[in-house]
């Protein structure tokens, strides 16, 4: 792990009491799954998004935590699994989630499957009407999932164009298959046609691992599906000002690092003794 400069680390904020005592509490749990965000939680975000990558204390911290006894970390993301892979950079042992929920990669290789052929029909003639509202206008892009799309603004300079294409696509898409399920994130718009969510996938990896504590993590809107999954003894964690269910937060993905840290730290101290 890098260490930051001493001048820089002195004026970082310490983790709020109230959230390091529960970090410490959820590290004496017999069972752990560590399931997170990537955008905005584990990586800064970026213009280019295939140039995400987690931070590189993040990163060395979760590859220590899945070494760890009876630790098992995820990836949670709305991203496809394919994009979310190559992104993460975990070892393929490590669970991944990708769009939504709709895609579950387990620990063992396993996955579970994402769409239907008729889905993807639905998927195709969508974009097709889609596709010329899109190209309009300047840095607008779609981004293609096994069972649906995004349409991403993040890069429109003009941001009443921006609010106009979104409004744009949505009234195309309620009017050409008012059955698909559609969920708004920053400066983007998704379409799918099948309905899952990141709270979904949350329950699908408690489930094959045998109930354990969970802590999730994540800074969109979407992340909050994860965070209403969260049941007694599990930790969830805000990354930013958004307003959340979330009973602690954090301001941004240097911050979640810490506690990262914090938890790799607590759990070395007393490990379990099972995996």
């Amino acid at each position: 792990m890098t260490a930051e400069p001493a001048a820089e680390a002195a004026f970082e904020p310490a983790l709020d009491p109230a959230l390091a005592a529960a970090i410490d509490r959820l590290a004496a749990a017999p069972a752990l799954l560590v399931a997170l965000d990537f955008d905005g939680t584990l990586a800064p975000e970026v213009d280019d998004p295939q140039a995400a990558r987690a931070l590189p204390e993040a990163h060395a911290a979760l590859l220590a935590l899945h070494a760890l006894p009876a630790t098992t970390v995820a990836l949670v993301s709305g991203r496809s699994l394919e994009s979310l892979a190559a992104v993460g950079e975990m070892p393929a042992k490590v669970p991944l989630v990708g769009s939504h929920g709709l895609e579950v990669r387990l620990g063992d290789g396993e996955v579970l499957p994402a769409a239907t052929p008729q889905d993807r029909e639905r998927v195709r003639l969508l974009r097709l009407r889609l596709e010329p509202l899109v190209d309009a206008v300047p840095g607008a892009w779609m981004e293609q999932k096994p069972a649906g799309f995004a349409v991403h603004t993040r890069i429109v300079e003009d941001a009443a164009a921006a609010a106009s294409l979104i409004e744009a696509v949505r009234a195309e898409a309620a009017a050409q298959d008012a059955g698909l399920t559609v969920r708004d994130g920053k400066n983007v718009v998704e379409f799918a046609a099948r309905d899952a969510t990141k709270g979904d996938g949350l329950r699908v990896l408690r489930e094959r691992l045998g109930q354990p504590a969970v802590l999730f993590a994540g800074d969109d809107v979407t992340d909050e599906d994860g965070l209403q999954a969260l049941v007694d003894g599990d930790l969830g964690i805000k990354v930013g000002p958004a307003g959340t269910v979330a009973p602690h937060r954090v301001a941004d993905p240097r911050a979640m690092a810490r506690v990262l840290e914090r938890l790799l730290d607590a759990r070395r101290e007393n490990p379990p003794t099972t995996r």
